[in-house]
């Protein structure tokens, strides 16, 4: 497994919280959200997906990868 850390903008509640995780398990892997700090830690296969999909599928929500 293959872990990434990405600082997200835009996320404010419980429901970006759903929004995120919800789009990264989408894809066949697991993030955990930190509200306070903006950080989404996802944990993947780096054989299966790539850190760009993951990015695109949070973008996809509304939200700012930067």
């Amino acid at each position: 497994m293959t872990q990434l850390t990405l600082k997200v903008e835009g996320m404010s509640c419980g429901h970006c919280v759903n929004s995120v995780e919800g789009a990264v398990k989408g894809l066949g892997a697991s993030a955990k959200v930190d509200l306070r700090s903006g950080l989404v830690t996802v944990d993947y296969d780096a054989a299966q997906l790539s850190a760009d999909a993951i990015k695109a599928a949070i973008e996809d929500q509304g939200y700012d990868v930067v």
